[in-house]
C-alpha cells in the first residue's frame, strides 16, 4: 500500500506529446539530476542515476521508481506520467516541475550505495547454498537437500536473480514440511530488516477480526457494520447499505462504489487518502449493488474491518495484534502505524515486518491456526478464511486471502496467497506442506514472484518427473 501516493499524484502531471523513440543519454549525465528535491508537503525524494543499468530512479522511502529518459530533461514515469527537469543560467539542474508546480533541489549532497543496484556484490566465487541459521525467532530450519526440492533449479533462480535478470527482488524464503529450508537476501536488504507488506496486510486484518470473534468481543461476521458507528452521520443510507455486514468486508463484496481497478470510482484508494477521516470516507460512499453480490478491490473495507476491530477491544490495531497474534506467534520486531486518515498518507496503515515473521504468520494458517502446540487462531476462522467466499477481479477469494493458482510445466498448483503491491507474497501450498515469502520492490509494475514460484519453485513437485 505504501508510496502507491507518488504513483498516483503523478497521473496529475503534464501529458505533452512525445515520439516513441526516445534519445540516448549517458550516465554521466543522468547524473547531472541526482540530488535531494522537494515534493509538495511530504518528505523530500531523492533522485538516483544507477550504474548497473544507466537510468535514473524516484527514490521514495527506499522504493525505486525508474524514469525513463524523452529528451530536453523530460522523464517518464513506469506509469506513464511525465516530469520535467529546469535548470538554472549555467545550465544546472536546480529543480522540476509537476502539475505545473515547480519543486526545488534541496541538495546535491547525495550518496548511494552499491547495494541498492546490485542483487549481490561479490559474485566471483558463484552462489552456494547455506542452510538458514537458527535464531532465537522459534523457526526451525533444515537443509534444502532433505526437503525434495529441485536444488539444480533453486541454483538457476540464485543466478538468475544475482545478475539480475528478475530485477528488485528483495528476498526468497520457503518454508518445507515445517522448516526453514531456503533463505537468502538481495541488495540492501537482511534477515533483520523489516519490509513493507502493502496489501498482504489486509490478511493480518482478517486474523485479528477472527481473534476478536474467538475471544467474543465480537459476536459473529454478520453484525451490520453502521451499527458500530453510531456516532457518523452516514451519506446514501439506505437499505443496502444497512445491510453491510463484517462478513461482506471481509469478502470484499460490500456494494460500495470503491474499485481499484476503476479509477473514475468515487472510493478510490487516493480519494480515500486525500480524506480527513477514512472511516467516514468509506461508509458515506454511495452503494453499486446490494453487499455481497460482486466482489470488487477495496482498501476502504479492509480499514473499516480493522477499525470495527478497535472499537470492539477498546485498543489500537497494534496493540490488539501485540497482544494476541504477534504474541503468539513470537513476533516482537515491526512496524504498524493504523491510523486512517492523512497521517498515514505515506503508509497507507501497512505493517512492516520481517520475512522470516511472514512466514511464520503463513505457517499459522498452513498449521490451521496452531503456533508450537498452541491455538493462536481457532481452525474454524482459518477454515473460512482460506475459502471461497467471493470471487474479486476473476480470482476466488476467502476473507482478506487470494485462493489463486499456479501452473508448473502443465500442471496446476493450488495456493493461498496474501500479497501485496511490489511482489510481496505469502503463499501456502496445502499439498505441498510448503510456505512460500517473496518480497520485492517492483512496484506498479509487473513483479517477478509467480514466475520464480511456478518456474524453480514448484516443478520439484511435478508429477512427470517420476515417469
Amino acid at each position: 500500500m505504501k508510496k502507491i501516493i507518488l504513483f498516483l499524484l503523478l497521473s496529475l502531471a503534464l501529458t505533452p506529446a512525445f515520439s516513441q523513440s526516445h534519445s540516448p543519454i549517458t550516465y554521466q549525465k543522468l547524473k547531472e539530476y541526482e540530488g535531494s528535491y522537494a515534493y509538495r508537503n511530504q518528505s523530500p525524494f531523492l533522485i538516483a542515476a544507477s550504474p548497473r543499468n544507466k537510468q535514473l530512479y524516484a527514490l521514495i522511502n527506499e522504493v525505486k521508481f525508474e524514469l525513463r529518459y524523452l529528451g530536453d530533461d523530460w522523464f517518464i514515469f513506469q506509469s506513464q506520467e511525465k516530469i520535467q527537469f529546469y535548470r538554472n543560467k549555467a545550465k544546472q539542474v536546480i529543480g522540476y516541475t509537476l502539475d505545473n508546480t515547480k519543486f526545488k533541489l534541496l541538495s546535491k549532497r547525495v550518496s548511494f550505495p552499491k547495494q541498492l543496484w546490485y542483487a549481490r556484490l561479490d559474485t566471483a566465487s558463484g552462489y552456494q547454498y547455506v542452510q538458514p541459521k537458527s535464531y532465537r525467532d522459534d523457526l526451525p530450519t533444515g537443509h534444502v537437500a532433505q526437503s525434495g526440492l529441485d536444488t539444480t533449479l533453486l541454483n538457476q533462480m540464485m543466478r538468475k536473480l544475482i545478475h539480475g535478470t528478475y530485477p528488485n527482488v528483495h528476498s526468497v524464503l520457503i518454508i518445507k514440511d515445517g522448516k526453514l529450508v531456503f533463505e537468502e537476501y538481495f541488495y540492501e536488504y537482511t534477515r533483520q530488516k523489516l519490509h513493507e507488506l502493502r496489501s498482504a496486510t489486509k490478511s493480518f486484518v482478517s486474523a485479528l477480526a477472527g481473534i476478536a470473534i474467538d475471544q467474543g468481543y465480537i459476536s459473529n461476521t454478520d453484525v451490520p457494520v453502521l451499527s458500530f458507528f453510531p456516532e457518523y452521520p452516514i451519506a446514501h443510507s439506505t437499505a443496502e447499505k444497512k445491510a453491510l455486514t463484517l462478513e461482506h468486508l471481509l469478502t470484499n463484496q460490500s456494494g460500495l462504489d470503491c474499485d481499484v481497478t476503476r479509477s473514475e470510482s468515487p472510493g478510490t484508494e487516493y480519494k480515500m487518502n486525500t480524506s480527513a477521516d477514512w472511516v467516514k470516507f468509506t461508509l458515506d460512499l454511495p452503494m453499486l449493488e446490494p453487499p455481497g453480490r460482486v466482489g470488487r478491490y477495496c482498501s476502504g473495507n479492509t480499514i473499516l474491518a480493522g477499525r470495527i476491530v478497535e472499537k470492539q477491544t477498546h485498543m489500537a490495531l497494534p496493540d490488539f495484534a501485540k497482544q494476541t497474534l504477534f504474541k503468539g506467534l513470537g513476533i516482537k520486531k515491526y512496524v504498524w502505524n493504523f491510523k486512517p486518515d492523512p497521517s498515514s498518507t505515506e503508509t497507507i496503515c501497512e505493517v512492516f515486518l520481517t520475512p522470516r515473521d511472514m512466514a511464520k504468520f503463513g505457517l499459522l494458517y498452513l498449521n490451521q491456526g496452531q503456533w508450537q502446540g498452541k491455538q493462536v487462531l481457532s481452525a474454524d476462522w482459518v477454515q473460512r478464511s482460506l475459502s471461497k467466499q467471493s470471487v474479486v477481479q476473476g480470482v476466488d477469494y476467502g476473507y482478506f486471502w487470494w485462493l489463486k493458482y499456479l501452473d508448473a510445466d502443465g500442471i496446476r498448483y493450488y495456493g493461498k496467497a496474501a500479497q501485496g503491491n511490489g511482489g510481496q507474497k505469502i503463499f501456502l501450498w496445502p499439498e505441498q506442506n510448503m510456505i512460500t515469502v517473496i518480497t520485492g520492490g517492483n512496484y506498479n509494475v509487473q513483479s517477478p514472484s509467480n514466475e520464480l514460484i511456478s518456474r524453480y519453485i514448484l516443478p520439484a513437485f511435478n508429477q512427470k518427473k517420476e515417469k
